[in-house]
């Protein structure tokens, strides 16, 4: 998709999401359209709940993940987004929000749920930050305590996303899979290689996961109408249609020609 980004006066990059004034409308339609397909994926599966991450970092993950959360609540549901990169957490620089207390603190008895959400950051939006960073990530979030807390937030949120690590750096998201109704892996178009992206796709099967399918970000299509269709071989089995800037797997690059506005090199 293409990406979205704006710089601060000190020059380095910052995560822009779909709140942001003059985002562009064909970001915001592939948004609507990776709204709707999470929706069917997520249709026949136990729960709600799904991760989000990437084989390696800088991949642009957590700011996709902010703004899947932001463009499901903006279709009147009742979102959660839980900020699990429990080594490298960026949620709470996305929002603005504060990050003394998050779901670490949470799962390790610390601290209430009440205590640790951050209720209407947008309307239907609450969010849950990392918190203090932990000295066992993995152990956290594999914990009984982390999938009681799921089980009990379900009944209260239409979608539960978690941001997590990227797979094949840490083994933090493998150990939700047995919880979560899937992951959604991120790429980042002419920086994510084939050979990462299918080791961490193996990852997810030997673990008994469920792939909800893979999303390529930082494209941006020329010489083209917007919607345009790409060819491309069909590779892993499975495909999404997200529109602009979505729309083809790791098999082979479009035939059209495209120029890629530079992601946030610093999102994980």
């Amino acid at each position: 998709m293409a990406s979205i980004k704006k710089h601060n006066q000190g020059g380095r990059s910052k995560r822009r999401t779909l709140m942001d004034k003059n985002v562009a409308f064909p970001v915001t339609e592939a948004y609507k359209n990776l709204r709707t397909n999470i929706s069917f994926a997520l249709s026949t599966k136990k729960n709600h709940i799904f991760a989000i991450s990437s084989a390696l970092a800088a991949e642009g993950k957590s700011t996709v993940a902010a703004n899947i959360a932001i463009t499901l609540a903006q279709n009147n549901n009742s979102v959660l987004l839980i900020d699990g990169d429990l080594r490298k957490p960026v949620q709470h620089k996305v929002f603005n929000i504060k990050n003394e207390v998050g779901i670490s603190s949470l799962i390790g008895g610390l601290n209430s749920f009440k205590e640790v959400v951050n209720t209407d950051v947008i309307d239907n939006l609450d969010i849950v930050t990392c918190g203090p960073i932990p000295p066992n990530p993995s152990e956290l979030l594999g914990s009984d305590n982390m999938k009681q807390l799921l089980e009990q937030l379900k009944e209260h949120y239409d979608y539960i996303i978690i941001d997590t690590p990227p797979i094949n750096i840490v083994t933090d998201a493998l150990t939700l899979l047995d919880t979560i109704a899937g992951i959604l892996l991120v790429a980042k178009h002419a920086h994510s290689t084939y050979d990462a992206l299918e080791e961490a796709i193996e990852a997810v099967k030997m673990a008994d996961g469920s792939l909800l399918g893979v999303v390529v970000n930082n494209v941006s299509v020329s010489g083209g109408k917007y919607g345009g269709k790409y060819s491309y071989k069909y590779k892993y089995g499975y495909k999404y249609g997200y529109g602009y800037g979505y729309g083809y797997s790791y098999g082979k690059r479009p035939s059209e020609s495209s120029s890629s506005n530079d992601d946030d090199e610093e999102d994980e």
